[in-house]
This record gives structure tokens, sequence and C-alpha cells, in this order.
């Protein structure tokens, strides 16, 4: 891994229309990684529209990889069903840090850059990167690959401050 230059608080907010793997429902939850680091919400019994509003921390460093995502339902007696999966470029969220810092953002709320859906990232819609309290803030819902429906929503901030320690849940596997 290269130089570290800042941190990435990822909050898993919530997930709509997921599959049903049980009976009439299911219990989800999601992974998330960046590189070699995971973190896993924790599991929301019986329901296909989940609200986990969880944060996780990731020190990034270059090159600036992927986040991805699996969503899977929890089960008791055997192996966890898949739910899907996501992913989502970093780089636009990055540069649109670095280019804030470069030239000076005047004002909070101001918009740094427009990401639209591509072969790059699994977004459900249009997502803008924006100045928020001196972080560059994303908000993204992320539809799920390889199944029948669902979308999750997240909201990626990054900080460009000295690496502090993680806070994430990490998980080892």
């Amino acid at each position: 891994m290269g130089e570290p230059f800042g941190m990435l608080k990822v909050i898993v907010v919530q997930g709509k229309r997921l599959v049903v793997r049980d009976f009439k429902s299911s219990d989800p939850y999601v992974i998330v990684k960046l590189g070699d680091q995971r973190a896993k919400t924790k599991v929301i019994n019986s329901c296909l529209n989940p609200v986990w509003n969880e944060e996780m921390t990731f020190p990034l460093s270059e090159p600036v990889g992927n986040l991805k995502l699996e969503v899977f339902d929890k089960d008791r007696f055997k192996a966890d069903d898949k739910m899907g999966h996501a992913q989502l470029s970093l780089q636009p969220l990055v540069t649109a840090g670095r280019l804030g810092q470069i030239i000076g953002v005047a004002t909070d709320g101001s918009t740094l850059r427009k990401v639209t859906p591509n072969s790059d990232n699994c977004l459900a819609e249009e997502s803008s990167i924006d100045w928020v309290n001196g972080e560059v803030v994303q908000d993204v819902w992320l539809r799920l690959c390889e199944v029948e429906s669902g979308d999750i929503e997240l909201k990626l901030i990054l900080t460009n401050n000295a690496v502090a320690p993680s806070r994430s849940q990490n998980v080892q596997n």
C-alpha cells in the first residue's frame, strides 16, 4: 500500500427492496470492503427495507481502489445466503477532495462534482460530491448486482486529516 492521505467514513444508511432469501423475508447485513480492510453491519431481522445507520472508518492510501459491498441473509443452521453485491469507484471522491483543497472552496454546500452511473460503479442514480463542513461528502444509492432487486444507500465522507487509528468493526476471514 502507498502513503496514507486521509480517512473515509462510510455510513451504511439503509436498504430498499432487498430480495427474499428465507420463507417470507430475510435477515440482512452488509460487509463493506476497501482493499484488505473489512467491516460488517449488524443483522436486521425479518426486514427487506432495513435501516442500519452504521458508520465505518477506513484509512485511505494510494492507489485508491473501489469500495465493495456484499449483502447477505443471516442463517442459523447453514451458510448465509447472498443477497447481492455492488462496487463504487472512489477516484471521483478523492479527485474532488484534492480539487477542493487546491482551489479552496468558498462556501459550504458547494458541489464539487457529479458522478453518473457507469461501468465503474453500481450507482442507481446520479450522485453529487459536495463540500460540507470542511469535508467531502457523497450520498449514493447503489444497485445490487446479480439479484432480482435491491438498493443500498451509503453516505461517504472523506477527511484529509492525519490518519488516525481505524474505528471500523473489522471482521476476519
